[in-house]
Parts: C-alpha cells; structure tokens; sequence
C-alpha cells in the first residue's frame, strides 16, 4: 500500500457557500390562497351519461329482467336463482323478446318441470318485455363456484 496515492484528498473550510434559492414567480398570495380554485372535475360532472337503449345492461327492461329473475328463489336453497348462479345469460332485444339461459343445480332438481316456467312468467311481467323464452342447459354444469358473494355469505360459506 505504500507508495500508492490517496483515492481522494480532504480539503478543511470554515464556511461553505449557501445554494441558490429556488425562485417561484406564480406564487399565490394569501388572498389567492383562500379563493375558490378552478374545479378540475366540473366538466367530468356536467357531463350526461349516454343514453342506454332499454335492451342494454344498465338500461329499463335488463334491469326489470334481473330484478324480476332476484325474486325468484330456489325452494331448497334460500337464495335468488340470480345470485345462486343458475343464471347463465339474459339477452334482450330491442323489440323488447327476453331470452333466458339458466340451469339447475342438478338434472334431478325437483322443480326441474316448474322453474322454467316460473322464470318465464315472471319475466314476462316486466314492464316492456314482449316475450320470453327459457333455455334450460347443462352444459357448463353448475357448482358452488357460480354463486354471488352475497349468496355465500346467506349460506354461511364466506
């Protein structure tokens, strides 16, 4: 190590100079700072939503088709065929014909004749819905994993 030179050298100061201080030249004064500042989200909440066709999610005859579909119950199980997730798929077009695909828990359920014909009726007394028709399928096979949280949670599985 002898006969190498330092790495670096030690310089002793008594002072260092100050850095420059940063300039700001839109500063606010005290009265600007107690206006009301330019409100970033007016436009965002002037703005209307889209109108949705009555057909669509969102729109009158979809949502009257979940809810009426909500109050439809399982008689063995105590939760809506909606939230059990017998529901496969609600298609409704804009001539107001519904089309339902559901299933049932298994292919020996007892209302296996009845709950086809229930959906239908009660779909078919939503306000501006034509017609129904009910599609009972198999195929996927339901299971437990097809149920809504709130359905877990009623049934003490959450």
């Amino acid at each position: 190590m002898s006969g190498e030179e330092p790495k670096f050298t030690i310089e002793e100061v008594d002072s260092a100079p100050l850095p420059p201080r940063a300039k700001v030249e839109d500063a606010e004064t005290p009265g600007e700072k107690l206006e009301r500042k330019r409100d970033y989200l007016e436009g965002f909440l002037k703005e209307q939503p889209q109108s949705l066709a009555a057909s669509e999610p969102g729109g009158t005859i979809y949502d009257g088709v979940i809810a009426a579909l909500k109050d439809i119950f399982d008689p063995e199980i105590p939760v809506n065929i909606y939230d059990l997730g017998l529901i496969y798929g609600v298609d409704v077009d804009d001539e107001g014909g519904v089309v339902v695909n559901m299933t049932l828990t298994t292919p020996h359920c007892p209302v296996a004749e009845s709950m086809p014909g229930e959906v239908e009726l009660r779909v078919s007394s939503v306000p501006g819905v034509r017609d129904c028709e009910v599609n009972l399928v198999w195929d996927p096979p339901w299971d437990m994993a097809k149920m809504s949280d709130e359905a877990r949670l009623e049934l003490g599985m959450l």
